[in-house]
C-alpha cells in the first residue's frame, strides 16, 4: 500500500474504538496470561513508559513501521525487537511526549515531524513493573534515521504489507530469564522473532488497521 493510501484511510483512526485486551490476548503467552491473573498491580505501583509506532513512507512511497532490537544487557528486554519509546521524565508533559521524545533519542525522527493519530491501550509489563501506553503516528516524509548507539542494536523498517499478512503470525518456543522453554505466539518480521508485551500491543495496531484498511 502506498503511504498516500494509507494517509487516506488512517484519518478514520480517531473515530475508531479500541480493542483492548481482546487484541492483547491474542499475542499473550499462557503464562503470561496466568500471571496477570494473580497480580494486583495497583499494589505494584508500577512506573510508566510510552512507545510509538511509527508509520512513514519510504523513497517510492511504500508503507512502513519502524521497530528496534535493543541492545545485550543485562536486563528483561535485552536484545529483543520494541518500539521506539520508554520511561516518562520529568521534563515530559504528557505520555504523548514522553513518546515523541524516546522515538526522536532512539531512532532520530524529529519530534516536529511526527503526527500522533491515536493512542492505543496501555499494557502492564510484570518483569520490569510498567505501564507501557502505546501511540500510533505517521512521519510524512521518509525518515533519515539515526540510531541510538548506547541503546539500540538495529533499526528494523517492515513494511504494512508484511506486518498485515497473516503468515506473519508463528508460534516460537523460546527461553528467557524468567520462563524457560515456553511456546508463544509471535509475529515474525523481518527474521526477527516479535512477541511478548511488543506483539501484543503489535496485535491491537493491526486490529486497527485491518479495520480501516
Amino acid at each position: 500500500m502506498t503511504f498516500s493510501e494509507f494517509k487516506k484511510s488512517v484519518s478514520k483512526i480517531e473515530k475508531i474504538e479500541l480493542f483492548g485486551e481482546k487484541a492483547h490476548m491474542e499475542m499473550s503467552p499462557n503464562f503470561r496470561t496466568k500471571e496477570l491473573r494473580e497480580l494486583d498491580v495497583v499494589k505494584k505501583n508500577p512506573r510508566k513508559a510510552a512507545v510509538l509506532a511509527l508509520f512513514y513512507p519510504d523513497k517510492n512511497d511504500n508503507t512502513y513501521i519502524v521497530l528496534i532490537l535493543r541492545k545485550t544487557y543485562k536486563g528483561v528486554h535485552s536484545a529483543q525487537i520494541g518500539f521506539p519509546g520508554g520511561k516518562v521524565e520529568l521534563t515530559d508533559k504528557d505520555l504523548e511526549e514522553t513518546a515523541i521524545r524516546e522515538t526522536y533519542e532512539e531512532v532520530g525522527v524529529h519530534p516536529e515531524n511526527i503526527n500522533i493519530l491515536k493512542k492505543l491501550t496501555k499494557i502492564y509489563i510484570p518483569p520490569s513493573n510498567f505501564w507501557v501506553y502505546p501511540f500510533i503516528g505517521t512521519a510524512n516524509h521518509t525518515p533519515n534515521f539515526v540510531r541510538q548507539e548506547t541503546e539500540v542494536e538495529k533499526i528494523v523498517e517492515v513494511k504494512l504489507e508484511d506486518f498485515l499478512n497473516e503468515s506473519s503470525l508463528v508460534e516460537k518456543r523460546l527461553s528467557t530469564s524468567y520462563a524457560k522453554d515456553v511456546d508463544v505466539p509471535a509475529f515474525l518480521l523481518n527474521g526477527h522473532v516479535v512477541w511478548g508485551a511488543t506483539a501484543m500491543m503489535l496485535s491491537e495496531v493491526k486490529m486497527v488497521l485491518k479495520n480501516i484498511i
